[in-house]
């Protein structure tokens, strides 16, 4: 009998296990069935962003050094220095305007003075001549008085006299014009150099940039990836500092091309905050790009940004603010909703197995709209039933029921 002992002891164990076993195959795990609302989302990182932001940067045409600027996150007042930059170049450009002015306003004076003289030589010479005229032609009183040769040596003189004065006349108009021409031209440089300087002027003063509105500032991003800084070089229209408008956010979003696959534009986005536990926010996708970005050099992986709304908030949360945007791809309203688990495939249908006392019913369903783990039935169920989350063996399938033509017809575009 002892040596029987052990024997026996296993015999029982096997037995007592085998009890368990079949106990437990009829004791699934159930889940009931109950009306409520469906929501398929996406939860992804986004970053809040001001809907509209005023950008301050080196003026055109200007390349310097930055001396001065805002610190990143203070807040400025309307008019205030923002930024201060050093163009040598501009600024020596600008000397050398006034310099050049200088000398043109002087050799204007210079030309004028000499164009002057010039002219009042002429005059007189014409006065001159006129006089001389004039007494020539009394001389011609006496001319049929005077022997032939005497005659002809005195009507050369007066044709002398009259040739000359239309030359110097001719001469004079000449002169008029050739100065005004001279002093055009002049003038034209002084007007250049007048213009040279008032534009290097607006250059000078826009190096010292001003904010327009009052708010926060935040420094520009750099080329090389940080935000700008004293000692940087700026140049042509590169932005230096940025002042956003507090009064309206929105959140931009990168997001693989699968899960871009899956948003559509107008979807709801509930947004939170883990440096604002207690706050909430709410808006819809506005825009997505057409398209993606490789995320790194050569790369085949593309990623998209997206643009969401902030319509209402407990509280406007503040740019460069991270929040997980869960974005509502379906919400359905009161509707029967089961776990993914509990489907399973039989013969290309949805079935489900649903408790009938001790034994299941095998049961096709029809599902509607679907997530990762949980899905809408639109034909097949009704609340309050038990299905289970586990495929019961064939000696607790107790019958079969498949769906009528007509609920199948009614839901043929449904899985």
């Amino acid at each position: 009998m002892a040596k029987n002992y052990p024997l026996i002891l296993s015999i029982s164990l096997l037995t007592l296990l085998f009890s368990c076993k079949s106990r437990e195959k009829k004791e699934l795990p159930i889940y009931t069935v109950t009306k409520t609302d469906f929501e398929d989302f996406l939860t992804i990182d986004g970053l809040v962003e001001p809907v509209q932001s005023t950008t301050y940067g080196c003026p055109r045409n200007s390349d310097g050094y930055i001396t001065y600027i805002i610190e990143d996150g203070a807040y400025v007042k309307d008019s205030e220095v923002v930024c201060i930059i050093d163009d040598k170049d501009l600024k020596q450009r600008y000397d050398e305007s006034l310099v050049n002015l200088e000398t043109a306003e002087a050799e204007l004076n210079k030309t004028k003075a000499n164009l002057d003289l010039q002219y009042t030589l002429m005059e007189a010479q014409v006065k001159n001549n006129a006089a001389e005229t004039d007494i020539a032609n009394l001389d011609s009183v006496q001319i049929k008085y005077l022997s032939p040769v005497q005659r002809k040596i005195k009507e050369l003189e007066l044709e002398i006299v009259s040739i000359e004065k239309h030359k110097l006349e001719k001469k004079l108009k000449s002169l008029a014009i050739i100065n005004q021409s001279e002093l055009k031209k002049t003038e034209f440089q002084i007007q250049r150099l007048t213009n040279d300087i008032k534009s290097s002027k607006e250059q000078l003063d826009g190096l010292v940039v001003r904010s327009t509105r009052s708010g926060m500032a935040s420094r520009a991003m750099h080329y090389s990836g940080r935000k700008v800084q004293i000692g940087d070089n700026v140049w042509n229209g590169m932005a230096v500092v940025n002042i956003p408008d507090m009064t309206k956010m929105k959140v931009k979003i990168i997001a693989s091309e699968n899960d871009c696959k899956r948003i559509d534009e107008n979807d709801a986005v509930e947004y939170s905050f883990d440096a604002m536990p207690k706050n909430k926010a709410w808006g819809k996708i506005v825009k997505k790009a057409p398209v993606g970005q490789p995320i790194k050099e050569n790369s085949k992986v593309k990623i998209f940004e997206i643009e969401a709304s902030i319509d209402t908030a407990k509280i406007l949360p503040g740019p460069d603010l991270t929040t997980k945007c869960k974005v509502i791809l379906k919400r359905i309203k009161d509707t029967i909703v089961i776990p993914q688990i509990t489907i399973f495939e039989q013969d290309s249908m949805k079935v489900v197995y649903v408790k009938k006392s001790d034994k299941y019913e095998m049961r096709q369903i029809i599902t509607g709209s679907s997530s990762q783990n949980r899905a809408v039935v639109v034909a097949g169920l009704h609340e309050k039933e038990k299905i289970s989350f586990i495929k019961p063996g064939s000696d607790l399938i107790e019958n079969k029921t498949l769906l009528s033509k007509s609920i199948l017809k009614k839901f043929k575009n449904y899985k």
